[in-house]
């Protein structure tokens, strides 16, 4: 995770910024603080790699790498007002005994694009991620891609429209991706959970799973209730400030596997 310290909303480079809307850096913080410490009652180590100023977005980790048996896939970003984030989440996984650093050789932006899904990997494309990546993800990591495509520019990421809560089980907005999209994930998972078009706008997909505990955005009541329904825990937590910017839960946090 990275603290919020520089996080602002300076410019818009997706349909939930909005600079005339400032953020509230102190609510930021307390919430920011209370995810983390959600991970540590739930028994999860949370590693602190530390903000740069000028890099606004920074604390949005997921996008930094894809990390998966300890290999680390660095991040491109499609936006120049992001750049600086790739390397600099690179340079902590070199000093952090991380020694397998592959560079990305193609526009992704870490986890928002590439989710793990246990026996393989949904990689999106559409709005940021270049779809050529996806070849390089399986090189990596050596786990099949299944390659989804977005069309809702509200849902820019794959981490804002689906949700991996198990290896069988995967909550998901049938809206954000395309027909054969919807008809490979559908394929995959032997059952998915589908969020109404309010639990979607909330980025109530944008949450993480540990196989048991499923980390979700408060606002996201009626997916919450599926969840629970389909036999996990769900932790709510508020992150109304991080939505200002189009992130949440996982947006903040990046896997190391």
């Amino acid at each position: 995770m990275c603290p919020p310290e520089y996080f602002t909303v300076e410019y818009a480079i997706n349909p939930w910024m909005n600079p005339a809307l400032p953020v509230d850096l102190a609510l930021a913080r307390q919430q920011w603080a209370e995810l983390r410490s959600v991970y540590a009652d739930l028994g999860h180590t949370v590693r602190i790699i530390d903000p740069k100023p000028g890099l606004p977005d920074m604390v949005f980790a997921a996008n930094g790498a894809t990390v998966i048996d300890g290999k680390v896939l660095g991040a491109k970003f499609a936006y120049p007002q992001r750049a600086g984030e790739g390397p600099a989440y690179l340079n902590w996984f070199r000093h952090n005994g991380y020694s397998t650093l592959i560079e990305a050789a193609y526009v992704n932006e870490g986890e928002g694009d590439i989710m793990f899904a246990h026996r393989a990997i949904v990689a999106g494309y559409g709005f940021r991620t270049d779809r050529a990546v996806h070849g390089q993800v399986a090189e990596v990591f050596g786990l099949p891609v299944i390659s989804v495509r977005l069309v809702d520019p509200r849902f820019y990421h794959v981490d804002t429209a689906l949700l991996v809560l198990s290896p069988e089980v995967a909550a998901y907005y049938p809206a954000a991706f395309d027909g054969p999209s919807r008809a490979a994930l559908a394929a995959f998972f032997p059952t998915l959970i589908e969020a109404d078009d309010d639990d979607a706008e909330a980025l109530g997909l944008n949450g993480l799973s540990d196989g048991r505990s499923v980390v979700l955005p408060l606002q996201a009541v009626g997916l919450a209730v599926q969840i629970k329904a389909a036999g996990f825990t769900v932790v709510p937590v508020d992150m109304s400030e991080f939505k200002k910017a189009g992130g949440g839960p996982k947006c903040c946090t990046l896997e190391l596997r």
